[in-house]
C-alpha cells in the first residue's frame, strides 16, 4: 500500500511510514447492512420515510406477478419506517391463497423427480394441458373449472387420467396448506375407457412358429422368445449379449418402464434356450445387440415371422399377454408365481394379462365333481 503522506510503497501490515514516521490508521471496511427476505423495505418521499411489507403475491391472467403492498408513511428517519415493517408484517394481514403453479413447483421439484422417467413425461404434457388454470388461485378454482379443462383437453381415457392424477397431487400439498379440499379432483368424471383387449396367440399359432424356426427362418424367434419369457418389445430390441446368462438362465438389466421391471430378471426355459443360444452366435453388432438396431427392422421381421407361419397379425404385446395366458390358465400356476414371472408388482394384473374363452371356462366347471 501507498503512505498517505509520503505515497511510497510500504508493507500492507505496516503501523507506522518506514520513510516518514506517519502513523497508519486502518479504517475497518464498510459492512453491507442487508435485511432478511420477506422483512420489507423503506424509501423517502418527500421529507418523509414509508414502510412496505409485502404478505403476498397475485398472478393475473396473462401469468404476470403482481405485489400485493401493505404501506405506512410519515417517518422521519429510514430506521423508523423499517422498524414498522415489522409491525405491518405481524398486524394480521391476510393471506392470499397462491396460484396452482406454485404448487406443481413444490411438487416437480420432489414427489415426480422420484418417479420414473415415462411417468415424469406423462405428467409433464398433462400439466401443460392445464393451461387455463394453472395460473389461478388454488381456492377459487371450482369442480367446474375443473372438469371443463380435463374434458376439452383430455377426450381420451389415458391423458384424462394424467390430468386428474396431477391435479389431486396439487391439491393435496394446496390441502396440505389449508387452502383447498383435496379431494376435489375426485369429482373428475373420466371418458370411458375403450381398451382394446389383446389376444394371446393359440397353440396351433405358436407349433407354426416353432415349424417355420425348425426349418430355418430364424424371424420367428423374436415372437418365439417373446411368447416365452414375457419379454416387451422394447425389452427385446434393446437385449444385449452381456445382460443373458445361459448357465442361471435369466437376463439381467433388460426391465425397463416400472422400477419392479427393471429390477427384476427376466427367468428363461429350458425350451427357448436353444432358440437364444444360436440367435446370440449370429448377433453381429459391435455394440453387442443380439439383433440389428432399427424399430422398423424389428416390426418387419415379426410381422414376416407371422405371415410365413399363416398366424394373424397380433401386435407384439400379444406375445407377453400369451405367456400370461399359458402360466394362469394352461399350466395353472399359482398367482404369486406368475407374478414374479412377469414382473408385475401387483397380481392384480392377472384380470388385465389372461385371457380365458369358453373352452376354458367348461373345463374349468367339469372339475366339480358329484
Amino acid at each position: 500500500m501507498l503512505c498517505p503522506r509520503c505515497s511510497r510503497d510500504i508493507p500492507d501490515d505496516a503501523q507506522l511510514c518506514c520513510y516518514c514516521g506517519r502513523t497508519i490508521v486502518k479504517k475497518p471496511p464498510a459492512r453491507a447492512h442487508q435485511r432478511p427476505n420477506g422483512a420489507g423495505y423503506a424509501y423517502k418521499r418527500g421529507k418523509t420515510w414509508t414502510a412496505v411489507y409485502t404478505p403476498a403475491w397475485r398472478v393475473d391472467e396473462q401469468g404476470i406477478k403482481h405485489r400485493v403492498r401493505q404501506t405506512k408513511g410519515g417517518f422521519r428517519t429510514k430506521n423508523e419506517a423499517l422498524e414498522y415493517c415489522y409491525v405491518l408484517k405481524n398486524a394480521g394481514v391476510q393471506r392470499q391463497a397462491p396460484s396452482l403453479d406454485h404448487y406443481w413447483e413444490l411438487y416437480r421439484l420432489s414427489e415426480l423427480a422420484k418417479l420414473s422417467q415415462s411417468k415424469q413425461v406423462a405428467y409433464n404434457i398433462a400439466w401443460n394441458k392445464l393451461e387455463g388454470i394453472k395460473y389461478r388461485r388454488v381456492d377459487t378454482l371450482t369442480v367446474g373449472d375443473l372438469r371443463s379443462v380435463v374434458s376439452q383437453k383430455a377426450p381420451t381415457y389415458y391423458p384424462a387420467r394424467d390430468m386428474k392424477t396431477v391435479l389431486h397431487h396439487l391439491f393435496y400439498l394446496a390441502g396440505a396448506d389449508r387452502w383447498v379440499d383435496k379431494s376435489l379432483p375426485d369429482f373428475i368424471i373420466l371418458p370411458e375407457l375403450h381398451e382394446k383387449e389383446r389376444t394371446p396367440f393359440t397353440e396351433e399359432e405358436q407349433q407354426a412358429l416353432w415349424r417355420i424356426y425348425d426349418a430355418g427362418d430364424r424371424r420367428a424367434a423374436i415372437p418365439l422368445i417373446m411368447i416365452y419369457t414375457g419379454m416387451m418389445p422394447g425389452e427385446i430390441q434393446d437385449l444385449k449379449t452381456s445382460m443373458i446368462d445361459i448357465d442361471a438362465q435369466r437376463i439381467i438389466g433388460a426391465g425397463k418402464k416400472t422400477k419392479v421391471r427393471k429390477a427384476a430378471p427376466i427367468y428363461l426355459p429350458d425350451t427357448i434356450i436353444p432358440v437364444l443360444v444360436d440367435e446370440m452366435q449370429h448377433a453381429t453388432s459391435k455394440s453387442g445387440y443380439v439383433w440389428p438396431r432399427g424399430t422398423d427392422r424389428f416390426y418387419e421381421n415379426y410381422y414376416a415371422a407371422l405371415d410365413a407361419a399363416g398366424c394373424r397379425r397380433l401386435e407384439p404385446y400379444c406375445c407377453r399377454h400369451t405367456t400370461a395366458t399359458a402360466l394362469a390358465i394352461t399350466e395353472n400356476i399359482a398367482p404369486q408365481t406368475i407374478r414374479k414371472v412377469m414382473r408385475w408388482s401387483t397380481t392384480r394384473m392377472l384380470d388385465r394379462y389372461t385371457h380365458p374363452d369358453d373352452a376354458d371356462a367348461l373345463s374349468a366347471v367339469n372339475k366339480l365333481q358329484r
